[in-house]
């Protein structure tokens, strides 16, 4: 028998390149989309779930069971962004944020281990970003949003090795997807002292996606991934200077390497 598996957030972007590829590798695939009715030509399967709703988690992953009797690999791809000067960012996008990126992927894996510790066996993938690994200006809540999955996922990866199960991250870089259309942007303040380097970084990030890598690079690492009997805790996908920056933020001083990002995003003291 196949494998099933379940990614959350998979009905466009990297989720729906990753649902795709292992599709044609021979996997039982379901998505997850808040509204799956709405999705057109989908290659696999899609039910409906809201990550940020307990009892929508719950009813997900009920139908997935229900239809495929188990789920053996576990991708919490989905997840939202967020850019804006913490001062100027609204608590309530603050919340949605974490709710999305964070605590959603928490409750997904709550729902799904039972089943995996009675198989004594399954695998989770956690999608993080590049940006977990650093606080970047303007993007501050992303990044601990990210972050803090990124910290969850290794602690959890001890707590069930004895029952057979394995956690790995996995962090892209910038990839060519429509992550931009769902991303919360505070608004350009015309009095903001903010203002203008805010604006700039908007256009330097919108840039960096749309000359994204091919999310097909993520697939494949996936992929990797998931034929490796015992992965390792963090892996990295993206353009090589995305992957030497957390290098380099491991071997510079804290100030040399804040310099180097303020300096990227044209920030002066």
């Amino acid at each position: 028998m196949s494998q099933v598996v379940l990614i959350t957030g998979g009905s466009s972007g990297i989720g729906k390149s990753v649902g795709e590829y292992l599709q044609q590798k021979g996997f039982t695939v379901f998505g997850t989309s808040r509204n799956p009715q709405n999705i057109r030509n989908s290659k696999f399967s899609l039910v409906a779930m809201d990550v940020r709703n307990a009892e929508s988690i719950r009813l997900g992953v009920a139908e997935v069971l229900e239809k495929a009797g188990r789920i053996d690999i576990l991708i919490n791809n989905a997840g939202v962004g967020i850019t804006g000067a913490l001062e100027e960012l609204p608590s309530e996008e603050i919340f949605n944020n974490f709710q999305t990126n964070l605590f959603g992927p928490i409750e997904v894996m709550k729902a799904v281990l039972p089943g995996m510790r009675q198989h004594r066996k399954g695998l989770i993938i956690n999608v993080t970003s590049i940006a977990a690994y650093m606080g970047l200006p303007f993007r501050s809540v992303y990044s601990a949003s990210k972050g803090a999955l990124e910290i969850i996922t290794e602690a959890l990866r001890m707590e069930v090795k004895p029952f057979g199960i394995q956690i790995a991250n996995v962090a892209p870089g910038d990839f060519a997807t429509n992550i931009a259309s769902g991303r919360y942007h505070a608004p350009l303040l015309e009095h903001s002292p903010y203002k203008d380097v805010y604006a700039a970084t908007l256009n330097m990030m919108d840039e960096h996606v749309d000359s994204g890598s091919n999310p097909q690079q993520m697939a494949e690492a996936i992929y990797k991934i998931i034929l490796t009997p015992k992965p390792n805790i963090h892996y990295k996908v993206g353009a090589f200077m995305q992957k030497f920056s957390i290098v380099l933020k491991r071997v510079l001083p804290d100030k040399t390497y804040e310099k180097l990002l303020m300096n990227h995003y044209k920030i002066k003291e």
